[in-house]
């Protein structure tokens, strides 16, 4: 059953949601071992007044464990959790609550419960993940941008970490094109990390939802971030990897996303760029290869097959030497002198044809007299 924020602490003393809270709480008791206490005696209600001989034998548990679910304050700490839900407008639904996602309570190692701060809706069943680097390129911010507000036009939710880079560009790119985004933290739900992305949670939080399997004040540990992976890619029919180092951490949600039966997307780099190693590993190894969102609606039997891409929206009328230049730019940043010498203009010319591209929303300056396309 749901806590709701609106419940107040009326229902403290005989809400389903208190005995879950504090039977997980207790120390030593992990998921497996909640899993297990609650198929032995039927619910964490029971499990939490089993005495420790019950616990050791039909239980199976360590001494320690039974000693620990017996001393536990473990009342005072689900309170506590239930009177922050109520004061900062959480929500905690539980993994037999029917609010619980589908996706993710269709896998292998579900959370036990969900706080959640926005609202979860049943069409975020329809949910794409797209997750890659802290440390994207040009290329990398535009293609998620643009790939996060295609599939959001297209009626789906996009799920990613909230994390610096790729994940920050996802959900953006989702709340731009006024679609549904989620955001899965690996802290407590009333922690903000990275912090610059404060008013970006509220907004996603607004329109969209928060969640996090973790107790209020947990503080963003890196033991936190692998177990997080494993939901985003848990709320999702198919997960994205946009640049990817060949250590980076989205490859963990990658490998979650295979062991949870779901599609593997990755979308291709500059091959010389450290951060296309981790996608194009991945295609070599079967991931569907993602040049445009209809790879992707493809893949989830949701569109065009054969991999067609979305059309290019048609261009304004360009001047010879607009488009002269506009032919030479790409995605990835090129120098003025680059483009002088690749389209052959005169200096004076070229930055006339810069200039007039850029207010055709065509191509944009970076820092160091840098250009990229845009269109």
């Amino acid at each position: 059953m749901a806590a709701h924020a609106t419940d107040g602490l009326m229902q403290n003393n005989t809400d389903p949601v208190l005995f879950w809270i504090g039977l997980s709480g207790v120390p030593g008791v992990g998921r497996v071992t909640f899993r297990k206490l609650v198929k032995q005696f039927g619910s964490p209600q029971r499990a939490l007044a089993a005495s420790v001989d019950e616990l050791t034998g039909a239980g199976g548990l360590a001494r320690k464990v039974a000693d620990a679910i017996r001393s536990f304050a473990w009342r005072e700490h689900a309170e506590r959790e239930l009177t922050k839900a109520s004061e900062n407008g959480i929500d905690i639904i539980t993994l037999d609550d029917p609010a619980y996602p589908y996706n993710l309570r269709d896998t292998p190692d579900p959370p036990l419960f969900l706080y959640i701060k926005g609202m979860l809706k049943p069409e975020d069943g329809s949910a794409v993940a797209l997750v890659g680097t802290r440390k994207p390129t040009h290329y990398g911010k535009t293609v998620t941008l643009r790939l996060a507000g295609e599939l959001a036009s297209s009626g789906f939710t996009v799920v990613s970490g909230l994390a610096r880079g790729i994940d920050t560009q996802a959900h953006r790119g989702a709340l731009a094109a006024r679609g549904r985004t989620i955001a899965v933290l690996g802290c407590g739900i009333d922690v903000v990390y990275p912090p610059e992305n404060r008013a970006l949670m509220e907004e996603i939080g607004g329109s969209g939802a928060v969640v996090t399997e973790n107790p209020f004040g947990t503080k963003p540990e890196s033991g936190y971030f692998p177990a997080r992976n494993r939901i985003i890619s848990g709320l999702a029919r198919g997960t994205v990897i946009i640049e990817a180092s060949e250590d980076s951490g989205s490859l963990i949600t990658a490998q979650y996303a295979l062991d949870q039966g779901r599609k593997l997307f990755a979308v291709p780099g500059n091959v010389g760029s450290p951060v296309s190693r981790g996608t194009h590993n991945l295609i070599k190894e079967g991931a569907t290869l993602v040049e445009g969102t209809n790879d992707i609606l493809a893949g989830l039997g949701a569109g065009p097959s054969g991999g067609s891409r979305p059309a290019a929206r048609p261009l304004p009328p360009l001047t010879l030497d607009e488009a002269a230049v506009l032919k030479c730019m790409t995605n990835e940043p090129k120098h003025i002198d680059v483009l002088m010498n690749e389209s052959r203009i005169a200096a004076g010319a070229l930055s006339g044809a810069l200039i007039n591209l850029e207010l055709k929303g065509l191509a944009k300056q970076l820092p160091g007299k840098y250009f990229v396309r845009e269109d």
